[in-house]
């Protein structure tokens, strides 16, 4: 058997810059070198730990010289945890990488003409910005800084609650404190695991599948509203009491308590009963004089500030007069198109997941919004030739596809549809932009707005308006 040779070791390595998955970019001997945790104008040496046919993939193992870009991490699991993983450049740094990568995008990817992109539109926090955060727990949690020897480790308690270690499904970070969202959270993520470690309450294994407590999501609303969902494995009733009851006593500002029964091999809760313990089954969240009832399943933007101003630019590059049919694509719980739907003649509002739907409608009612209906179902199904012949070709489409973008049926409905507007809200540039080359022989890119809503991550949101090229600036 031949013996594979082993991956290099590139010494005194230039970082040059920063791709599209947030990744640092070095170049030698004319292949792309991708390396995490590296800033442009970093020195170093890099161990190649893949080798593609087109580029390598490594990690810093020496640096010889420090970018000036270089600012100090404020978080003591930087580098292990995965969700902050630029706080090594200054926010100003971040909001320039953004920007360029959704040029770059659009040139590399799309290749149509683009008017210069709108400055990107900074978030007001940068820290504790986020309304909810879901964590795991585990028995194996991740240990640094420390050699054990086989006995030891089996003798130590390494029981943790945290986030999962980027590429390791079975591993988490035991989180102490974390940036991104507000006090309880903190206080209530570090309670429930030293609770339960001092109790001998089993925390989950996903290898074995054994353990009691799974997961813990805590979410929060501009109206006061927390809520505390635990997910465990199996039912225990009088286990599951002792530790609700122990929380309510703890934290009175919870408003929602509630647990979800999980005996399944992922840790999705889609397809669960969540149960109530105490409180309310919902929280309320208010924008822009609206109100939206948000239960432990619903989706709401995890960035209350900058989600008001992603619609807003949505809204705006709508330009409705109040006369216009919009399809709003992909609607989620409704919260765009309930947006729009004051400016709007009517709002027709799509999406796969039934319950988001329902949430949709509660919403509308709510505020007294008569003007919108709400279909669910596949995208690329529900959104045909019947569909549109029974409800009325569309003025405007806003479509906010997941980081996937839109399958090829759904574009050519939309080119189909010949809407005079498309305003496309993205959270992922390179799938935007695959689809707008899709649309490009029928519609003009007119204007291009980043939105930064996740801080410190490479992650970016960008809206885009479409014109139909046969209809002018209609």
């Amino acid at each position: 058997m031949r013996r594979r040779a082993p991956l290099p070791l590139l010494e005194k390595v230039e970082i040059i810059d920063v791709g599209a998955e947030g990744k640092a970019i070095a170049r030698f001997e004319n292949r792309v070198v991708f390396v995490p945790w590296a800033a442009p104008g970093d020195l170093v040496d890099i161990q190649v730990t893949r080798k593609k046919q087109q580029h390598y993939e490594g990690k810093v193992v020496k640096y010889h010289a420090f970018s000036a870009l270089r600012v100090e991490p404020f978080c003591s699991h930087y580098g292990l945890c995965g969700g902050c993983k630029w706080q090594h450049l200054s926010y100003a740094d971040q909001l320039q990488f953004k920007q360029k990568q959704v040029f770059d995008q659009f040139s590399r990817i799309g290749k149509f003409a683009f008017p210069e992109p709108f400055p990107i539109l900074a978030s007001p926090k940068t820290i504790f910005y986020r309304n909810k955060l879901e964590f795991t727990f585990s028995d194996f949690k991740w240990l640094t800084g420390e050699k054990f020897d086989k006995n030891e480790m089996n003798e130590r308690n390494l029981n943790g609650l945290g986030f999962h270690l980027p590429g390791l499904f079975d591993r988490i970070v035991d989180i102490d404190h974390c940036y991104l969202q507000p006090d309880p959270s903190n206080a209530i993520r570090n309670f429930i695991r030293d609770f339960a470690i001092k109790t001998g309450i089993t925390f989950y294994n996903v290898k074995k599948q054994q353990g009691y407590l799974r997961n813990l999501i805590i979410r929060d609303s501009s109206e006061g509203d927390l809520m505390v969902i635990l997910i465990v494995q199996s039912e225990q009733p009088a286990l599951l009491e002792s530790i609700m009851e122990k929380v309510k006593t703890q934290f009175p500002a919870i408003t929602s308590l509630m647990y979800a029964i999980n005996p399944k091999g992922n840790d999705d809760i889609s397809d669960l009963e969540v149960h109530l313990f105490s409180g309310k089954d919902h929280m309320i969240e208010t924008m822009d004089g609206l109100s939206f009832k948000v239960g432990p399943k619903s989706f709401y933007q995890t960035n209350r500030q900058q989600a008001l101003e992603l619609y807003r630019t949505t809204r705006s590059f709508a330009a409705l007069t109040g006369k216009e049919r919009v399809y709003d694509l992909y609607t989620g719980t409704g919260t765009i198109a309930n947006f729009l739907a004051r400016e709007a003649k009517e709002v027709l509002g799509i999406e796969y997941v039934e319950s988001a739907i329902n949430d949709a409608v509660t919403n509308s009612t709510r505020n007294g919004i008569t003007n919108t209906r709400f279909f669910s179902g596949d995208m690329a199904k529900v959104l045909n030739a019947d569909f549109i012949l029974s409800m009325g070709a569309p003025d405007v489409i806003i479509t906010d596809p997941p980081r996937a973008g839109m399958h090829t049926k759904v574009v050519e409905q939309i080119l189909t549809a010949a809407p005079q507007r498309i305003v496309y809200v993205s959270c992922n540039p390179a799938t935007q932009a695959r689809d707008i080359a899709l649309m490009d022989s029928v519609y003009r890119v007119d204007k291009v707005q980043p939105v930064d809503m996740f801080p410190h991550t490479h992650h970016v949101e960008n809206v885009v308006l479409l014109l139909h090229r046969e209809s002018g600036t209609k």
